[in-house]
């Protein structure tokens, strides 16, 4: 689609192509800098660092049976290595492991 409206954008006005394509003015302008400056219009592929902080999971597994009965925020506060609360969170749902804390058994007490 990007080729296509680049291709229109060559002969009409901007205003008009983004109409057209129902694509804001910015967009378009932003597309066409990429193809003057790089010749392609591609989307640009993003390349980053891992999106966990909590790489060793066997570790973790462990540190979760030891201290699963604190908080998330205390759980960051004791692994350190500037691990946050959410850190916790989804390294936890990375190995399934729930953060909800259910006392089993407690229907069966309560009839």
């Amino acid at each position: 689609m990007r080729q296509k409206v680049i291709a229109v954008a060559r002969g009409e006005r901007k205003i008009d192509v983004s109409q057209m394509f129902n694509i804001s003015r910015n967009t378009l302008d932003l597309w066409l800098a990429r193809q003057a400056e790089t010749g392609s219009c591609k989307a640009k592929v993003a390349i980053g660092k891992p999106k966990t902080k909590i790489r060793d999971g066997e570790r973790f597994r462990e540190f979760v049976k030891q201290h699963g009965g604190k908080t998330q925020i205390q759980m960051a506060l004791l692994w350190g290595e500037g691990v946050t609360q959410q850190n916790i969170s989804d390294a936890r749902k990375k190995i399934g492991i729930s953060r909800k804390k259910r006392v089993r058994g407690i229907e069966k007490e309560m009839k």
